[in-house]
């Protein structure tokens, strides 16, 4: 059976912030099966959890901050009232310009997965294009896999992998069950440049699918920013995936 399909809420951040309910409501309307948020405008994470509930719609996980210093109990707290166990981080870009700010970042991120197993919560690290520059002759995503904690998980964004210069087939066949959730996006591959509903870019979703088939426990759809109508790129990124059997939809 195909994953679950979620929306990136950070995908319909202007919407959100105009309208955080009947926004939310649309893309339970749409047919997402779930929710992954990244931010709350105008309304509390308790607040969106009970929405969500209300709505049907899972929380498949949550971007947030790392838990640890000053951000700690919020991200702590945050989570439980979503109900969520599994919160999301991403990396700096300066950190990838020499194999020191490399191991300096990992250094942070295993004290932060101590700091999150302690209170039953799973981290997991979000890839740009950045992480697959070359650090000192191997692409800088490589140091992060084999200096992480192994109980930290990678949220693996194909399109910024390949953006990147890398294969996201290869990343996520190497992987394994430790990429349980993929970032589903498309466009010209080109960091630059607006991105496009799932479908209609130079990604090729079929082998990235059948790479990830018995490990990716969700499929999530983000389009940073886009040429057109966002929600009608959320609405045709829906239809392209479930109609042609990649995701599991609500309808």
């Amino acid at each position: 059976m195909p994953a679950p399909l979620a929306l990136q809420l950070y995908t319909v951040r202007d919407d959100l912030a105009r309208n955080f309910k009947a926004t939310i409501s649309r893309v339970a309307e749409m047919g997402y099966v779930g929710v992954e948020p990244a931010g709350f405008p105008g309304i509390t994470p308790e607040e969106a959890g009970n929405l969500f509930a209300e709505l049907g719609l899972e929380v498949c996980s949550v971007h947030a901050q790392l838990p640890i210093g000053k951000q700690k109990n919020e991200v702590i707290e945050m989570a439980g009232e979503l109900e969520v166990t599994r919160v999301v981080a991403s990396t700096p870009a300066a950190n990838f310009a020499s194999l020191d700010g490399v191991k300096a970042l990992c250094d942070k991120w295993n004290q932060a997965y101590e700091t999150a197993t302690e209170h039953g919560l799973t981290l997991g690290l979000h890839n740009h294009w950045w992480e697959f520059r070359s650090v000192e002759g191997r692409p800088g995503f490589d140091w992060l896999v084999e200096l992480l904690h192994p109980g930290i998980f990678f949220q693996v964004d194909t399109y910024w992998v390949n953006t990147g210069g890398g294969d996201a087939v290869r990343v996520l066949e190497s992987l394994g069950e430790r990429a349980p959730l993929l970032h589903i996006k498309d466009g010209p591959c080109d960091p630059e440049l607006p991105m496009t509903a799932v479908g209609e870019g130079k990604m090729a979703f079929e082998p990235i699918i059948a790479a990830s088939q018995d490990t990716a426990e969700w499929l999530i759809v983000e389009i940073d920013r886009c040429a057109g109508d966002m929600l009608a790129a959320v609405s045709r990124s829906y239809d392209y995936l479930t109609k042609n059997g990649l995701a599991r939809g609500a309808r």
